[in-house]
């Protein structure tokens, strides 16, 4: 595996500048990724690495946060936090994540690769479909099973899912004689695209099942109840393998990607692994040091600030963050305090603070007294300046 230090920069790698946009980046890659296809360099194992690097840097710069990340941090930004750069380990694990890309259902590269891997053997795979799980943030730290709806086609009972009335059978395609892909000429290129009479089945129906209207397959709305894995954070996806749609030649089913989506915390933001809470202390408190009892999401934690802690200030609760869903260890609490005044002062408050005023006004410190040495300054430039007028 490449380390981060051997990494080339992503735009680099794309071969777009640094302020490309969504469309530059797109466009690039889709050429880099004809240029270094598998299927257009059969043996060629730098053509694949390039193939797998284009693919890396193109799933970080086509998604704005994980960009900025990388744009702020280098790699150390995506490569460790959560959701960040894949590492693609082998050619199918980017057929997978880009399926809107290569996809075998007539996209850019299946009409020209024949569905991402020329020669493909066995029948088609279903397709993926996808839902939307929403979770807290407690639920995302723990882990949590929760119950998803999503439509999903069915193999049709009545045909079998062969789309042909009872006793009637599918025929050979006639214009791509079964193959599901006819091969198109424009000058010298030639492109497979897939048969637009059968929409690449290979076959028509001349009798259709009145149950499906010769489809096949009927939508049906699936409820399922899903584990969700300790540690997943707004926008990742969760595989469940073999629950998407059937596959219509007999294959093995699709799956189903569980995108999250995480609610606000009234308390915690979270950023990757780690937590930040904004924490309230008193003028007291900070001029003379205090234990503080701090929320974390597994109970309460102690935490002591030392005198003349200022407004602003972070401590780290170790430990106390986000179990990383890669098994990267656990991140941590980051606790900023900020001083707040109070609007309302009892009889015995504010007679101690006009007496600690008082007493500030004899023992001005030196940050204070050369404040108010350049304040002077300023007023007395300010008049003679006038009087020159």
């Amino acid at each position: 595996m490449t380390t981060m230090a051997q990494k080339r920069d992503y735009y680099e790698v794309l071969e777009v500048s640094r302020t490309a946009t969504v469309d530059e980046i797109s466009s690039s890659y889709r050429k880099l990724a004809i240029r270094y296809h598998p299927d257009s360099n059969p043996g060629d194992d730098d053509a694949i690495e390039k193939f797998k690097e284009a693919a890396e840097a193109y799933e970080v710069l086509s998604d704005e946060q994980k960009r900025a990340r990388y744009d702020h941090y280098g790699h150390a930004g995506v490569d460790g936090a959560a959701g960040g750069s894949p590492h693609f380990t082998n050619v199918e694990d980017i057929f997978e994540a880009f399926s809107d890309i290569f996809g075998g259902g007539g996209g850019f590269f299946g009409d020209i690769f024949g569905g991402g891997r020329q020669g493909r053997r066995g029948p088609r795979r279903g397709a993926d479909v996808k839902c939307q799980v929403t979770l807290t943030l407690e639920e995302a730290a723990a882990g949590a099973k929760k119950q998803v709806s999503f439509e999903r086609n069915n193999l049709c009972e009545e045909c079998s899912g062969s789309g042909a009335a009872p006793g009637a059978k599918p025929q050979s395609c006639p214009r791509c004689n079964g193959n599901g892909k006819v091969v198109q000429s424009a000058g010298i290129l030639r492109v497979q695209t897939t048969c637009p009479t059968c929409a690449g089945n290979g076959q028509i129906i001349t009798d259709p099942c009145r149950e499906c209207s010769g489809h096949g397959f009927i939508g049906k709305r699936v409820s399922l109840d899903v584990t969700i894995p300790a540690g997943v954070d707004d926008g990742m996806r969760v595989r469940i393998p073999g629950e998407g749609e059937p596959s219509p030649e007999g294959g093995a089913a699709g799956d189903l990607y569980c995108f999250v989506v995480l609610k606000e915390h009234p308390l915690f933001a979270r950023e990757g692994m780690h937590l930040l809470l904004e924490f309230p202390i008193t003028y007291a408190q900070a001029a003379l040091g205090a234990a503080l009892e701090i929320p974390t999401l597994n109970g309460r934690e102690e935490l002591k600030i030392p005198p003349a802690t200022q407004s602003g200030d972070v401590f780290r609760l170790r430990g106390c963050g986000v179990r990383d869903p890669r098994g990267r260890g656990v991140g941590d609490l980051h606790v900023q305090t900020h001083i707040e005044v109070p609007k309302k002062l009892s009889e015995r408050q504010e007679e101690l603070l006009r007496e600690l005023a008082e007493e500030e006004r004899t023992n001005v410190s030196p940050q204070r007294k050369s404040f108010f040495a350049k304040l002077k300054d300023y007023f007395v430039a300010s008049s003679d300046a006038e009087s020159e007028k």
